[in-house]
């Protein structure tokens, strides 16, 4: 039988979060599975052990992603940590789209699948195979200035394109498929997945879009505009910001809060659906609504469901 290979990608700035990563390196192990690290994350994870009392075993089977292991052979990523750890993780492995399996170790963790006190079980649904995969529209993103292309990266949750200086209005015009929309002053612009419209998009007041649908987000940030409504648009269609010549600021891009550019005056960003969607590993089929009222703790007092029919079926 042929060795199976689980990446590990944690915070290893937090104690709970490496020993947690000890832990379902120890399980997989048991199971006969080689835990994987990147470089960094395994010498993180060696030197944690070595300040315990007794070094754990489990560490010392760690291989290393790109030395030892190729991505390609990748089965799964656990994932331990919050929202910004699961980017982490999907940056680490997105040229080869494996898939992401998160335990909640943060706060809201929305993209999470598993809580810690269910780490134990996560585990063992790995080793038996146990889950299912859900593909998330991704974004592609190009920078160009001057007509030429400077930067290309990709995003997960949103690419914002935000005002470099606070005390400076940043004027943008925007485009949709080639056409433009309208123009004003604002401290930035948003453009996010359906699985991004309950990260930044939600806070700047964008809707939350179920997962299934697929389309794209663009929400102003506090646009000096009679028209500057969040949009929801179709996730064929193309977006285009561009930072207009006459801005007194230049702006800067951040996609997924882990990828920036510098944006001169004058510079355009390009955003559309990518060809590479990330891919989710799941437990449930259960429907989105539970995962909202679950991660956001919404009040559903009172509710008491469906009318039974005349039968009191």
């Amino acid at each position: 039988m042929s060795t199976r290979y689980v990446l590990i990608v944690s915070h290893t700035g937090r104690e709970d979060s490496l020993l947690a990563g000890t832990e379902v390196c120890a399980q997989l192990s048991a199971a006969g599975i080689k835990p994987v690290m990147t470089l960094t994350e395994r010498d993180a994870y060696v030197e944690f052990s070595r300040s315990q009392v007794a070094p754990h075993e489990a560490i010392s089977n760690i291989a290393v992603l790109d030395k030892e292991v190729d991505g390609k052979e990748l089965e799964v990523v656990m994932v331990l940590g919050g929202d910004g750890t699961i980017l982490k993780a999907a940056e680490v492995v997105r040229e080869w789209a494996t898939p992401l399996l998160g335990i909640n170790l943060g706060h809201v963790g929305f993209l999470a699948e598993s809580e810690r006190d269910g780490m134990s079980d996560a585990v063992a649904r790995v080793v038996e195979h146990d889950y299912l995969v859900k593909e998330r529209l991704a974004l592609d993103v190009r920078v160009i200035v001057s007509g030429h292309e400077e930067f290309r990266t990709w995003a997960l949750n949103e690419a914002t394109i935000e005002k470099s200086a606070r005390e400076r209005m940043l004027e943008v015009v925007v485009e949709i498929d080639e056409r433009p929309l309208s123009s004003f002053g604002c401290d930035g612009i948003v453009m996010a997945t359906p699985t991004g419209s309950t990260a930044y998009s939600f806070s700047a007041g964008g809707p939350v879009v179920w997962p299934s649908v697929e389309a794209l987000l663009l929400v102003p940030l506090s646009a000096h505009a009679l028209f500057a409504r969040p949009l929801v648009i179709n996730p064929n269609s193309k977006l285009a910001v561009e930072v207009m010549q006459r801005s007194t600021g230049s702006g800067v891009l951040w996609c997924d809060g882990r990828r920036t550019w510098d944006l001169p005056p004058g510079a355009r960003v390009e955003v559309r659906k990518s060809d590479l969607p990330v891919r989710l590993a799941r437990f449930r089929q259960g429907p989105f609504t539970d995962r909202l009222v679950r991660k956001f703790s919404l009040p559903v007092d009172g509710w008491r469901g469906p009318a039974s029919d005349a039968n009191g079926a």
